[in-house]
């Protein structure tokens, strides 16, 4: 029996002291508009288009969560050194870079550069860059 799946991401909801502050950076991070969220005091940061991912919610919890709910997005772009230079600026703080040995890495990819960096909240995601062969 063959099931058909019919999901895509809708939109990724991260938790937040300050929406309005980090929604603001993502917007700018990823080039896209920040706009009301789907909740009244949610802000979100929409996509602009359908290779842009899902939209982003930035909340602000009523009360403790019942369990700890780690999201850590991967971003991937074709100029590395200035996107670590515009993000840094626009808030981030850089936490660790790694390169990948040759060994260790698919077939038809020479080479894989990533920055974990810290968000204005503290929340992590990785910048990275494939070269290919």
């Amino acid at each position: 029996m063959t099931t058909t799946v019919s999901l895509s991401f809708a939109a990724l909801t991260i938790d937040a002291a300050d929406p309005a502050a980090l929604a603001d950076f993502w917007g700018k991070a990823l080039g896209r508009p920040v706009s009301p969220g789907a909740v009244a005091g949610d802000t979100a940061v929409d996509v602009t288009g359908p290779e842009g991912g899902p939209r982003m919610i930035l909340h602000n919890p009523a009360g403790p969560a019942t369990a700890k709910n780690s999201v850590h997005p991967v971003l991937v772009t074709d100029h590395y050194d200035e996107e670590i230079e515009r993000l840094t600026a626009l808030g981030a703080r850089a936490l660790n870079e790694i390169k990948l040995p040759p060994a260790a890495l698919p077939p038809g990819v020479a080479a894989v550069r990533q920055t974990t960096f810290a968000d204005p909240e503290g929340n992590e995601f990785d910048l990275v860059i494939w070269q290919p062969e």
